[in-house]
């Protein structure tokens, strides 16, 4: 598994030879960083991998009754497992850490996005099939 400190080298690595993404395969996992006008790090993984919310996320919001479950990375957000199945999480669920909240698709790579607390859903903040970009929120979970 890549450390943070080789994510920060090919970060650095990137940023002095002006990429703009880079992708490494390392023992069958796969790392994508991308950056943009001001340097962000992303990571995805391989398929039907799991992925926390995004770096420190969620983040605390002004309410510090609820928190903020933003997308880890640019896709296209699916809020079920199959076209005509039903979705992970509706409105009012309660969900556990760690419990699966939608699928972000990036790349052919179908990205599972989980709770990082236990909580109730008070908002769904996207539409499925909607394009989120990398920290686009995509639920408010109330604690």
């Amino acid at each position: 598994m890549m450390n943070e400190s080789d994510i920060r080298k090919y970060a650095g690595l990137m940023q002095e030879l002006g990429l703009t993404g880079l992708e490494i395969t390392e023992d069958n996992r796969v790392v994508r960083l991308e950056r943009t006008a001001p340097a962000v790090v992303k990571e995805s993984a391989a398929v039907s991998a799991v992925i926390p919310a995004a770096p420190a996320a969620p983040a605390a919001r002004e309410n510090t009754n609820e928190i903020s479950v933003k997308s880890p990375l640019v896709g296209v957000f699916y809020a079920s497992p199959a076209e005509n199945a039903a979705p992970y999480v509706a409105l009012g669920d309660r969900v556990r850490k760690g419990q699966i909240l939608c699928i972000v698709e990036a790349m052919k790579l179908m990205n599972e996005i989980t709770a990082e607390e236990d909580g109730v859903i008070s908002e769904i903040c996207v539409t499925n099939g909607q394009v989120v970009e990398f920290g686009t929120e995509l639920f408010r979970i109330k604690r």
